[in-house]
């Protein structure tokens, strides 16, 4: 698969007004404005794939919407080179921009008071997509979306979840090549999140479309993307599977014991015991990494001096993981 984005040592500065508080600051910064400094992104590089399917997160300021913007030519690098389908997003706009579509959960492009038809109708003729092939995607997104009965309905009477999918639908009506999605599936039922994320995977098998998303809800990460990019502090982290994240940074296990009656658990090494509140003392969790104490091991311990009922061993969630990540545990990460 040959690289369809290229990003090599890409660097963003801004520069941020810094003033005192209340009136004299106020007054002060007017005579002499004092200013910061503030890196956003710092030395990031990787490669993309077309039709590749791309998880990008991070903490709120981490750097990753001025990522997107250069990606999509909102703003251009202060140094190092970006390269989308071959072109220079920031200094071929015009060109590029067709190539793209975004989708963002916050906010919509269709016109409010106008049925969906006709948002889909101006936007036709704002990309001059060719009759047949409106036709032919308009057509295919009516039926993965299910869009059939409400698209001549005026937007504001929409649903979220139905506001959404016409919203992708929009995004996609000129065939972009590449697709940004920022948080695609917010404050949208588990139907609806359901139907979104099949009609993503499906697109991304029939059509080939690169696609990257930024959002904080890890689900339409792990439903959707094979491949994760975190950033923090305007640095590369971890660039890799989410299997990979689990194998490698993932290796705390927890073992749920629901004891037949009451009784005090003694200390067992390098494990931490904790109780279930809901429970009483029930139940317990032991907590441990998988490269110093054997389940099996920790599990023969418990039946031989316990009356047990029942016992259950889970993995952490990704979105644990990733809270490692975010809260500096993970420092090796970094590329």
């Amino acid at each position: 698969m040959g690289s369809f984005i290229e990003v090599s040592d890409v660097c963003k500065t801004f520069r941020v007004s810094k003033r005192s508080a209340g009136i004299p600051g106020m007054l002060a910064n007017l005579v002499a404005p004092r200013y910061e400094k503030k890196e956003a992104v710092r030395n990031i590089s990787f490669q993309i794939g077309q039709g590749e399917m791309l998880g990008f997160i991070g903490p709120n300021g981490a750097g990753k919407s001025t990522m997107i913007k250069m990606l999509s030519g909102i703003l251009c690098p202060d140094r190092g080179r970006v390269s989308v389908a071959g072109y220079n997003p920031c200094r071929q706009r015009k060109k590029f921009v067709g190539k793209i579509g975004v989708v963002f959960g916050q906010k919509s492009q269709l016109q409010w008071d106008l049925p969906v038809r006709d948002s889909y109708e101006l936007l036709r003729a704002i990309y001059a997509v060719p009759g047949n092939v409106y036709r032919k995607n308009l057509k295919q997104f009516i039926d993965m979306l299910d869009l059939g009965h409400f698209i001549d309905q005026p937007v504001r009477q929409l649903s979220l979840g139905q506001r959404m999918r016409a919203d992708i639908a929009a995004s996609l009506l000129h065939s972009p090549e590449i697709v940004f999605f920022d948080e695609p599936t917010i404050g949208v039922d588990v139907v609806g999140k359901q139907v979104i994320r099949e009609f993503i995977r499906e697109l991304n098998g029939k059509n080939n479309v690169t696609m990257i998303f930024t959002t904080h809800d890890m689900q339409d990460i792990e439903k959707t993307c094979e491949r994760l990019m975190i950033i923090n502090e305007g640095r590369k982290m971890y660039d890799g599977s989410l299997h990979g994240i689990r194998e490698k940074y993932g290796t705390a296990r927890q073992l749920d014991v629901e004891f037949n009656y009451e009784c005090e658990i003694r200390p067992i090494e390098h494990v931490e015991i904790q109780s279930l509140p809901e429970e009483g003392h029930i139940r317990k969790r032991f907590v441990f990494e998988q490269g110093v104490v054997s389940v099996n091991d920790l599990m023969n311990e418990l039946l031989s001096q316990y009356s047990i009922r029942d016992i259950n061993i889970t993995e952490p969630e990704i979105d644990d993981i990733i809270c490692r990540t975010y809260g500096g545990e993970a420092d090796e990460m970094r590329a």
